[in-house]
């Protein structure tokens, strides 16, 4: 069964306002499938294909004059050249959405369009699929840990395929292939320790030095590798908030992957079951809940203004999210039974923030939604439904 993608509607409206637009997101995201469904229209052709990539990097014109009307490029950021080529395509054209393009590495993409493309090219990113999606078509888990254990990668949905299986061979792939294909790195499970470690991190300040002593890499290699798991869509960090309200701040981001599937699996969690009693489910709950709530403003082709906020006293909210300057305060944790202490950091933080603090939210474990305080409690399965979140998450 073919599930709606929420980025859709998206998608086709900025492909009626720019003569191109990129898709980025990690593989097996779901960005072919889109496009096509989007797109039937427009030729394909894919890249990855040796002879179609051959063709393009020995004449990229003549590969361009074989789509007179476009087409759907898909992995083009395996034929760098052709950016500029498609530029003076672009430039000739008055029609709307005459390319599209998709791209599994991030900041390749993006350094070429930035050199050849900008003003020309509209930008979407497509991330696995969002709870939302999942519960329009039926497939949304009864349970939290059910959902962080499968993630949210498509063929683990339509093909019904064992989470184990199919994400450890993701990740076997995933190092053999795309990392290879970024930066020449000679120890491949040297890498897959380096991944099982960051997984080890979540909702940890990133400390490039503390997980290069544990598996043997100086500073500048762990920021490097690091940089290719956010070119490729596996993990990212959350900054900071900057503003002072008087105290010091914490100015070092915090690590989070863009899947919990794949997470759990580096992990060595085996069930849904080990991952409610793992050390790391707070973490773990926490980092899909950002997830979810980024996926939401992705999904309508706008920038995530996420971060978090800490002191030097250890007073903390999990995410903030900045709505023109005014930001709403997140709480989340992973525990189904609601205790008093878990409002304090809130109220804290709204006598600092003052008049630039708005609708603060607690995100839990449990079932049941209600308001405590002035916060609104939010249960986890409330992501599924964004249109009834209040203003700024939905």
């Amino acid at each position: 069964m073919m599930i709606q993608r929420n980025i859709q509607k998206t998608l086709l409206n900025m492909a009626r306002q720019f003569k191109a637009v990129a898709v980025t997101g990690p593989r097996q995201s779901g960005k072919t499938t889109l496009c096509r469904q989007s797109f039937p229209h427009l030729p394909y052709v894919s890249l990855e294909n040796p002879d179609e990539r051959g063709r393009a990097d020995r004449d990229p014109r003549g590969f361009l004059q074989r789509f007179p009307d476009g087409g759907v490029f898909d992995e083009v950021q395996r034929v760098p050249d052709l950016f500029s080529y498609l530029q003076e395509v672009l430039d000739d054209e008055t029609r709307p959405g005459r390319y599209i393009l998709t791209g599994s590495q991030q900041f390749g993409v993006m350094a070429h369009i930035s050199q050849s493309l900008a003003g020309r090219v509209g930008l979407l990113a497509l991330l696995p699929f969002s709870a939302a999606e999942l519960q329009d078509a039926g497939h949304f888990p009864d349970t939290w840990p059910e959902a962080l254990f499968r993630g949210g990668y498509p063929p683990l949905v339509d093909q019904g395929i064992d989470p184990q299986f199919w994400l450890n061979a993701y990740l076997a792939t995933y190092v053999e292939r795309d990392v290879r294909q970024i930066v020449n790195v000679q120890d491949t499970s040297l890498f897959q320790r380096f991944l099982g470690l960051c997984a080890g991190s979540i909702g940890q300040l990133f400390n490039a030095s503390r997980i290069g002593n544990d598996c043997g890499l100086n500073h500048g290699t762990v920021s490097k590798w690091f940089s290719i798991l956010e070119s490729s869509y596996i993990a990212f960090r959350l900054p900071p908030h900057h503003r002072n309200f008087r105290k010091r701040l914490v100015k070092t981001p915090k690590l989070y992957f863009w899947d919990t599937g794949l997470a759990i699996q580096l992990l060595g969690i085996e069930t849904p079951e080990q991952l409610a009693t793992h050390p790391l489910r707070g973490a773990l709950f926490e980092n899909w809940i950002i997830v979810e709530l980024m996926k939401i403003r992705l999904n309508q082709g706008k920038r995530p203004r996420h971060s978090f906020w800490r002191n030097n006293t250890g007073l903390e909210v999990d995410l903030l999210v900045d709505v023109a300057g005014s930001l709403c305060p997140v709480e989340i944790k992973s525990g189904m039974t609601l205790t008093s202490d878990w409002f304090t950091g809130l109220h804290r933080w709204m006598e600092l923030a003052g008049g630039t603090a708005i609708n603060p939210c607690l995100v839990y474990g449990g079932d049941v939604g209600s308001t405590e305080a002035g916060i609104q409690v939010l249960p986890w399965h409330a992501l599924a439904q964004p249109e009834h979140l209040p203003e700024p998450l939905g």
